[in-house]
């Protein structure tokens, strides 16, 4: 299991575009991924959860990663949480 934190660097936030592209991403990944807030724990994959976060830029998550191919999967969701690839 991989958690890290990490700042959202993402000019829109997670609004409902980029929402939609960040499921995509974590939705490639075998592993389960959760991101964290103070207040909640929400499924990466499920794009009305990830609606619910709200969060602008410059915001902090945290992100756990556990499966099999959870080391390729923190990279590719702290890639596009901070730079939108």
């Amino acid at each position: 299991m991989i958690k890290k934190n990490i700042t959202v660097n993402l000019k829109e936030g997670l609004i409902a575009r980029p929402v939609a592209m960040f499921v995509q991403v974590a939705s490639q990944f075998e592993s389960r991924i959760y991101i964290e807030t103070p207040s909640m724990k929400i499924n990466a994959k499920s794009i009305m959860g990830m609606m619910t976060l709200g969060m602008q830029e410059g915001k902090e998550l945290t992100v756990t990663v556990d499966g099999a191919d959870e080391a390729f999967a923190i990279e590719k969701i702290e890639s596009f949480l901070t730079a939108g690839v």
